[in-house]
């Protein structure tokens, strides 16, 4: 195998002749050369495949323990909430016994229809419903049994008040019902109608009753009520009016000394004055009168009432 070589400054050109062992080791060179550089570039490729694949697993490994960790987290707190709601329900049934208790008892003091108002059972319920046999306890249905008992400690507190606002309005219409004398000692000496005047001695109306008892002896109101009037007054001398709404209106004169005064709220039995001889008396009694819507009334029909 012969090689020229030429150089182009001179224009000259040299052979060289190679032999076989020379050509064969060219050979070689030229051919092992892409063969080794495709060798290396493979080696580096896997190489770098393996470097990506342990970066990979490597993170996919963090972002599993950070998951675990957030799930862990998670149940903690799950666990704490439904310890929360637990003590909750146990807070809440306490309370709807006692609420059923109280219930029970007032019903029964102030001797209330059981049928309307009857704590011992449950509220009454109903409606269709699935076929859910088979599927476990959810949160879900925790939460459904914390509504409904939430709904039954609500049904109770409302039967409650109901009977609250039933007892206050049962002792106000007690305290104004009209009834009973209205001393606590002493007699009467004087009814209601046409009698014979003590100081004229000529037939005259009496429009209240008289009662006769010791002077400075407590006189009481027969009903709760506002005092509309607390002074002197022609024929009554010291005298005391009350109000006691509906139309109904006590008057008790001739008094010693009065205990109330205009403006004042007084209860059912309320001493509001003491007995005297002051005015148009002949001796210390207590002149009651009971006015129905203006109009003066016999007050033995009150006095007479048995008290609610």
């Amino acid at each position: 195998m012969k090689v020229i070589i030429v150089n182009d400054k001179h224009a000259e050109s040299k052979t060289l002749s190679l032999g076989l062992w020379t050509r064969t080791l060219l050979s070689l060179c030229l051919l092992g050369a892409p063969l080794g550089a495709g060798v290396y570039l493979g080696y580096q490729a896997g190489h770098d495949d393996e470097v990506l694949d342990y970066s990979a697993l490597q993170l996919l490994k963090d972002r599993s323990e950070q998951q675990q960790q957030e799930l862990s987290d998670a149940k903690r707190q799950a666990e704490q909430q439904l310890q929360a709601l637990t003590l909750r329900m146990a807070e809440l049934q306490s309370r709807l016994v006692r609420l059923d208790a109280l219930g029970e008892r007032v019903t029964t003091i102030a001797k209330l229809d059981k049928g309307e108002f009857d704590f011992s059972q449950a509220p009454a319920m109903g409606g269709p419903e699935t076929d859910d046999l088979g599927q476990s306890y959810t949160q879900t249905d925790f939460v459904n049994n914390m509504d409904e008992l939430l709904a039954k400690v609500d049904d109770r507190a409302q039967q409650l008040e109901i009977l609250e606002t039933l007892l206050a309005n049962r002792k106000i219409q007690d305290d104004i019902f009209l009834a009973g004398r209205p001393i606590k000692k002493g007699w009467m000496s004087s009814r209601f109608g046409h009698r014979t005047d003590p100081f004229t001695g000529r037939a005259a109306m009496h429009e209240g009753v008289d009662f006769a008892g010791k002077e400075g002896s407590a006189v009481i109101s027969v009903a709760a009520g506002v005092v509309t009037w607390a002074d002197k007054r022609y024929g009554y001398g010291q005298m005391i009016e009350v109000n006691h709404g509906g139309g109904y209106v006590t008057r008790y004169g001739h008094n010693k000394e009065h205990l109330v005064k205009v403006g004042d709220i007084v209860k059912k039995g309320q001493e509001i004055a003491l007995m005297g001889n002051t005015g148009r008396s002949t001796g210390p009694h207590v002149h009651f009168e009971v006015y129905k819507h203006g109009r003066p009334v016999d007050p033995a029909a009150y006095i007479h009432r048995t008290n609610r």
